[in-house]
């Protein structure tokens, strides 16, 4: 059943109504939120999901095969003229150098399963931010676990080089919402130089993780930390969350925790995403992450709302523009080449961004008197269903992080490639499509690939490679934060710290 239509000022068609659907002709898709939060469910439903590659090409070719075989298929293929081939093509692919892992005052070649946890945790971070001012909040029966955490927390910030003095300890009489927000606002009130709020909370709390992130990122602008009691409540385990709670902590304070070589000089690195917000229909959120110095250690960040019928590079300019500002307030010069990673865009919305998005982007650095940098802008596409092998010894298996493919299976009217950057413990090989579609900065394809591929190394929230270079997941991420709990824009002072790790 199709529900009615009915005219919106400027002529444009509103269906309004409700969809009704047939039961028996109806699936449910997706993965329900309760089974998401059941780790031991989940762990058991991936197991099934991510079969390996040897498993899922013997079923790829067995379905060519039923195919081939069947004649009222044939018969339909040769009425559209096409042929299927009962083979998986082979295609020779590339694989990029390791990359080397730089902290303060030493640096390590990455292994080949591309992770660096054990390393990080010996060594000196790039720049550790002193943590003297900070409070705990806690309902009463999560006091051992909240002082053992502390302890613990002391135990490992030594050789990470983070200096810790004592926090102070907020008891809560229970875990009512109004509990912590109180209580927070209470001790901001009267001590203005608090660095850091942590909280501990008792259960998946939607409501309450949104109330705390609304009062420390919008009302009362101050990096904040959540974490569930659950998460802290194994004592074998406590020592290695520990490591990556305060890692994570020093982000969100403004520290630098590792890089990779850069060898572009005067460049700038920005991310792009957008989320949808769910509470306030038909609105986007666009998250925006750009690189303020040399080495990318240090980040701004952005967010601006939409309405479907506002453009969304308005909102673009604008968080471009802050970021010019603060790189010339850092560096006190504007970056010569800038790389825009844009995720969020599929095959269909191409020629748009390519049309509007980029020239109002060029546009925008008139405003800086006889300013002219380069400006590379790449698509990245993560939901796409081309699967990639490795073949070895006559079998398939998961290509090695690092695998490029440039040709055979890439548009015919862009300049694109494939990359698997990530390790895959299980499953098979889902690689990230990178589109070129501006550049002005004479880089090559195999310098595009290799920056690629340094990107997806500096994100700090895991010691190893991710699937997008790392300034588009940071934009994923505060874009989530802003459109999911928030929703509204972020306090201006938190622009220059990763916040919403």
């Amino acid at each position: 059943h199709r529900p009615k239509e009915r005219s919106k000022p400027g002529g444009k068609q509103l269906i309004t109504g409700e969809v009704l659907l047939v039961p028996e002709l109806s699936f449910m898709t997706g993965i329900p939120e309760k089974t998401k939060k059941d780790f031991r469910s989940l762990k058991e439903l991936t197991m099934h999901i991510n079969v390996s590659s040897h498993q899922h090409t013997h079923s790829i070719k067995q379905l060519l095969k039923n195919i081939i075989s069947n004649p009222e298929s044939l018969k339909e293929l040769s009425r559209w003229g096409l042929e299927i081939s009962s083979e998986i093509p082979l295609i020779k692919g590339r694989t990029l150098p390791l990359e080397t892992i730089c902290l303060q005052s030493s640096s390590f070649a990455t292994g080949s399963d591309l992770s660096w946890s054990r390393e990080i945790v010996r060594d000196f971070s790039i720049s550790p931010i002193p943590l003297n001012i900070w409070a705990v909040f806690y309902p009463r029966r999560c006091a051992d676990q909240a002082k053992q955490l502390f302890e613990t927390f002391k135990k490992v910030a030594g050789p990470i080089g983070l200096r810790l003095e004592q926090p102070m300890f907020v008891e809560l009489r229970d875990d009512r919402t109004e509990s912590y927000v109180r209580s927070i606002h209470c001790q901001l009130t009267s001590e203005p130089n608090m660095q850091l709020v942590v909280c501990i909370m008792v259960g998946n709390r939607d409501d309450l993780y949104s109330a705390i992130k609304k009062l420390c990122c919008v009302k009362s602008p101050i990096p904040s930390q959540a974490i569930n009691i659950r998460t802290i409540s194994n004592p074998m385990k406590l020592k290695s969350i520990a490591q990556k709670i305060l890692l994570q902590m020093n982000s969100k304070l403004g520290g630098e925790l590792w890089t990779v070589n850069i060898p572009l000089k005067h460049l700038m690195v920005v991310g792009v995403d957008v989320h949808h917000d769910t509470s306030k229909k038909h609105q986007s959120v666009m998250g925006f992450v750009a690189s303020v110095n040399s080495s990318l250690t240090r980040w701004y960040s952005r967010v601006t709302f939409q309405t479907p019928t506002e453009e969304l590079i308005s909102g673009f300019r604008v968080c471009l523009l802050a970021a010019l500002q603060k790189y010339h307030e850092v560096n006190h010069n504007l970056p010569e080449k800038i790389v825009v990673y844009r995720d969020g865009v599929s095959d269909g919305q191409l020629k748009v961004v390519e049309q509007h998005e980029i020239p109002q982007l060029i546009k925008c650095f008139e405003i800086f008197p006889g300013y002219e940098p380069k400006l590379v802008f790449i698509v990245v596409q993560k939901r796409i269903s081309t699967t990639l092998y490795s073949w070895c010894a006559n079998n398939f298996e998961t290509p090695p992080p690092g695998t490029i493919l440039d040709h055979t299976i890439t548009h015919k009217d862009w300049v694109d490639f494939y990359l698997m950057a990530h390790h895959i413990r299980q499953g098979c090989g889902f690689p990230t499509h990178y589109i070129l579609l501006y550049n002005t900065a004479n880089l090559t394809p195999d310098h595009l690939q290799r920056l690629t591929f340094k990107m997806c190394h500096l994100y700090w929230n895991w010691p190893g490679t991710i699937r997008v270079p790392a300034p588009c997941k940071y934009a994923h991420k505060l874009a989530f934060l802003s459109g999911q709990y928030l929703h509204s824009e972020p306090a201006i002072q938190l622009s220059d710290k990763l916040f919403f790790l």
